[in-house]
């Protein structure tokens, strides 16, 4: 929730920036990163008489993180495709880049219900020959550290709530409160929000940016494009006994345990005898009960996993959604004064589950629009910024994305539907059938009522096919919201909005038995018995175990509920995942 109001007497700071950046994920710390390198090099180069012009007064560049560290809210698989790495920093590997583990294996498995076999051939898709297994909360955390060797100012926990404009114009962002108490008012420790007017601002929250959400309305951002579309993911690092796991393989499955949903597993094997245990879903879903912790859960219990997790205790887990509309869901990407880069772009090749490397390259190709403008005497007009557009469109970023337009759509008719689909599309460089497919439906429209996808015992049955947790290889949320490390000040405002309660007891809970209290993989919603009307429920929100996954402002089938940001530093604290 956003508050205006300050008490009698405090003020807020003002605070002038040159460059101001929005998010310090892979694309925001890539673009504060390349643009301190291309400045360096261009004054280097002017002093050597390599090129004309003036040398570039130092820069006041500005990366705001709402997490209380870098790297505290960065959730991935993850295999990095190292080349925008490499463009950035040639010598990554010198430079101490925590590269788990480069990938030696791959292959993919189709489950049964208690059987498994190998795909004899691997998919182009997921070759990963080249690729490394990586911690995007450790590799953002490095990024941070050579951002700050470069005199680039990280400021975390502070959250962004609000932008702020002349007409159309985008001229800086006000960080949220801090030491407000549960109905708003300022407590003992209040903090007032800063104004930090900038020059020029990137937006790079990643998945479903809050803020520039919010932007994209106002500016209609989103005229002609696609709707939005996501998949919500769920990992766990799993600790297996001495000298049982060989690091460096990836393999991904099909099948099981998912039967309603698109979706997918993967585990990829680290250094140290680590599994990492992951599975997505396709979040245009009509399966009101989907639940990918649930389904986490059940993956454990195949075979194929038992046999090779024996002895293992999960010890990180993590959760979040990642856009899988693609290239024709992205926004418009510039405007007067700002640019939007990576996740909060749809930068995601879903086809391979890959986009760290597009968030990379996409804040490098900022950077670069940025240096432009600089050179143009401070020019961030949508003359300038409409040139980030253009790097985009000319590069691989572009070229991934177009190639893998049409993926997710033709995929969400089911794997058989899609299987003739996407092969045409495999043939004509991603064109199939339809050019663009259209996307006709957000996920929240897609749920429908339980008894329509599960008939009228289903509820009970999909509940009674959990395993037990045992504190070892399975766990309830709550458990696994442990290992997560979110905190939140309990005596804050409630993050998450709920528009109306009325519509979760005599509607929703009814009919669609409460997807949140499904989908949400940090138990953050539950029905309680009603205060209001005797024999319903009404929706209760456990706002501090949120793990900043979003969602729920994206998944409610009624559109009931909006994530904000909370008090900057609030949320997990990922190390590992």
């Amino acid at each position: 929730m956003v508050y205006d109001s300050l008490p009698e007497g405090v003020t807020r700071e003002t605070m002038d920036v040159d460059v101001l950046i929005v998010g310090g994920g892979s694309a925001g710390l890539s673009c504060a990163l390349h643009l301190q390198n291309q400045i360096q090099q261009h004054n280097e180069d002017v002093a050597a008489g390599k090129k004309q012009g003036e040398q570039i007064p130092e820069q006041m560049i500005v990366v705001i993180e709402k997490a209380s560290e870098v790297g505290a809210h960065s959730m991935s698989g993850a295999v990095l495709n190292p080349k925008a790495l490499r463009e950035l920093m040639p010598n990554f590997k010198e430079e101490g880049a925590p590269l788990d583990t480069e990938v030696k294996k791959d292959a993919v498995y189709y489950l049964g219900s208690d059987y498994s076999f190998k795909l004899p051939i691997t998919p182009p898709p997921f070759h990963n020959e080249g690729n490394y297994i990586v911690s995007i909360s450790k590799l953002n955390r490095w990024l941070a550290t050579k951002c700050e060797e470069k005199g680039i100012n990280i400021f975390p926990g502070f959250a962004a709530v609000e932008a702020l404009y002349e007409g159309d114009k985008i001229v800086g962002v006000r960080t949220g409160d801090k030491g407000r108490d549960k109905n708003g008012n300022p407590k003992g420790n209040f903090e007032p929000g800063l104004i930090l007017k900038s020059k020029v601002t990137i937006f790079a929250e990643g998945t479903r940016g809050s803020l520039f959400k919010k932007v994209s309305e106002k500016l209609n951002l989103r005229a002609g494009k696609n709707k939005e579309v996501f998949e919500e993911g769920v990992k766990e690092i799993i600790q297996m006994p001495p000298n049982t796991v060989e690091a460096g393989q990836v393999i991904h499955t099909m099948g099981f345990p998912l039967s309603k949903s698109i979706g997918g597993t993967f585990i990829y094997t680290l250094p140290g005898d680590k599994i990492i245990v992951g599975l997505v879903a396709y979040l245009d879903s009509e399966d009101p009960l989907l639940d990918p912790h649930r389904e986490l859960q059940k993956l454990k219990t195949h075979p194929f996993l038992q046999s090779m997790l024996k002895g293992g205790k999960v010890i990180a887990y993590g959760g979040k959604t990642l856009p899988a509309g693609g290239y024709y869901s992205m926004p418009k990407l510039y405007g007067d004064g700002f640019m939007v880069c990576g996740d909060s772009a749809s930068m995601v090749d879903v086809q391979k589950l890959k986009g760290i490397h597009l968030a990379m390259k996409s804040g490098m190709q900022a950077a670069d629009t940025i240096l432009e403008g600089i050179l143009k005497g401070g020019d961030f007009s949508e003359a300038v910024t409409k040139n980030y557009d253009a790097r985009i469109q000319a590069g691989y970023v572009k070229d991934e994305l177009y190639r893998v337009r049409n993926f997710h759509q033709a995929l969400s008719k089911g794997i058989v539907a899609s299987m003739p689909l996407l092969a045409l599309q495999e043939a004509t460089g991603g064109r199939g059938l339809q050019d663009p497919m259209p996307i006709p439906h957000t996920d929240a429209e897609t749920t429908e009522k339980v008894v329509d996808v599960w008939g009228p015992n289903g509820f009970a049955e999909q509940l009674g096919e959990l395993p037990k947790p045992d504190g070892q290889l399975f766990f309830d949320k709550l458990s696994s919201v442990y290992l997560t490390g979110t905190m939140h000040d309990e005596d804050s405002p409630n993050h998450l909005i709920l528009k109306d309660g009325d519509i979760c007891r005599s509607v929703c809970e009814p009919n669609y038995k409460s997807p949140c209290n499904h989908f949400c993989p940090a138990s953050v919603y539950e029905m309680v018995p009603s205060t209001k009307e005797p024999g319903k429920k009404d929706l209760q929100i456990n706002y501090t175990n949120c793990i900043h996954c979003k969602t729920c402002d994206i998944k409610c089938p009624f559109e009931n509920i909006e994530w904000t940001v909370p008090e900057g530093g609030g949320g997990p604290q990922y190390r590992e995942v």
